[in-house]
């Protein structure tokens, strides 16, 4: 017997890094040091810094990655990888530095992998953030035929004293919303329930959604919000705060930017719910209250500027390409996100 024999294909996996090496590498920024390939990554801290601070953060795709396996389509689960994990890096004010990952497969399949890590290249393109390397790992009778998963992990850096956290945010400053491009990565487990109890699959396409499948829709990659968040932090924007609506929706992700003697005033009206959202809702026959704590509702980032800045905050995001508008207020309470629940 050998590895083939119980498994494991080690010369498909020699040749699936030569296969993602030139797309890994494309994403190497000036402080990379080294080539893929070797036991761990190196990168320099960028020069200008006066005090550094190191910001780190780690996550997966989850049960959206049953989505990809069914419909055999992989190069969208890799941004997701990458916005989870720099777009909770962000929220401190940092700039995503690298990135790395891991794949776990039963059976190494480099084409379908290829198109993962082509995901995850491009995920760092737009965050900024150079892909150091990661880890493929092929487990026989772990994983069910074709599945793999994933998970990643990246590390930014912020001037001390340019740190966001809660102390800076005020009673009275105001909450700038900007959307989600769709569920992004958070209660998949919920929207699949829905699908299989309706009868539904994935190329089936409700009237709601106008004419896009299920599918498309639901693999519709997180939007990565670095770029607007640093250019404005970088041209003076006064952001107090930031807050990533991830699991737990507005309701768990808001209070973690805000002080346990406030509270943050929703105003559900200010913007409408996107329609994939209205139909999870109607099919699954969920309460509104469910859905906001477990979806993001096409709100993706917070911003907290002070009241006084708050117009030309929105204009600022407008003029650059985002939609953006105000979404509520920073008020006395119990560390809490307070919000009327309906939809439409």
């Amino acid at each position: 017997m050998d590895y083939r024999d119980a498994g494991v294909d080690v010369e498909a996996g020699r040749a699936f890094v030569k296969t993602i090496q030139d797309t890994v590498e494309a994403t190497h920024r000036p402080e990379v040091l080294g080539k893929l390939g070797a036991f761990s990554g190196f990168f320099q801290v960028p020069e200008g810094y006066q005090s550094p601070v190191l910001v780190s953060g780690t996550d997966g795709v989850g049960t959206k990655l049953k989505i990809a396996h069914a419909l055999d389509h992989h190069d969208t689960v890799g941004i997701d990888l990458v916005a989870m994990c720099v777009n909770d890096v962000l929220t401190s004010g940092a700039e995503p530095l690298f990135f790395l990952d891991y794949i776990a497969t039963g059976a190494l399949k480099p084409e379908q992998l290829a198109q993962v890590v082509t995901g995850i290249a491009a995920g760092c393109r737009q965050s900024g953030c150079a892909l150091l390397g990661g880890e493929t790992a092929e487990m026989p009778g772990f994983y069910n035929p074709g599945e793999y998963d994933l998970a990643g992990f990246c590390v930014g850096i912020v001037e001390k004293s340019k740190i966001l956290d809660r102390s800076k945010v005020q009673v009275g400053d105001v909450a700038i919303a900007l959307p989600s491009s769709g569920v992004h990565s958070n209660g998949f487990s919920l929207v699949r329930k829905v699908i299989e109890s309706a009868g539904l699959s994935y190329s089936d396409r409700p009237s709601l959604l106008e004419g896009q499948s299920l599918g498309e829709v639901l693999l519709t990659p997180t939007q990565i919000y670095v770029n607007p968040i640093l250019t404005a932090l970088r041209e003076g924007l006064s952001i107090r705060g930031l807050a990533h609506i991830t699991g737990g929706g507005l309701p768990e992700n808001l209070p973690r930017c805000i002080t346990s003697q406030q509270a943050i005033e929703i105003h559900d009206k200010s913007w409408r719910v996107p329609p994939i959202f209205e139909w999870i809702a109607a099919t699954g026959e969920i309460a509104i209250e469910e859905m906001f704590n477990t979806f993001n509702m096409g709100i993706g980032m917070v911003a907290i500027v002070p009241p006084s800045e708050a117009e030309s905050a929105v204009q600022w995001f407008q003029r650059h390409d985002w939609n953006a508008w105000i979404a509520g207020v920073v008020i006395d309470g119990d560390g809490e996100a307070l919000l009327s629940t309906s939809i439409g």
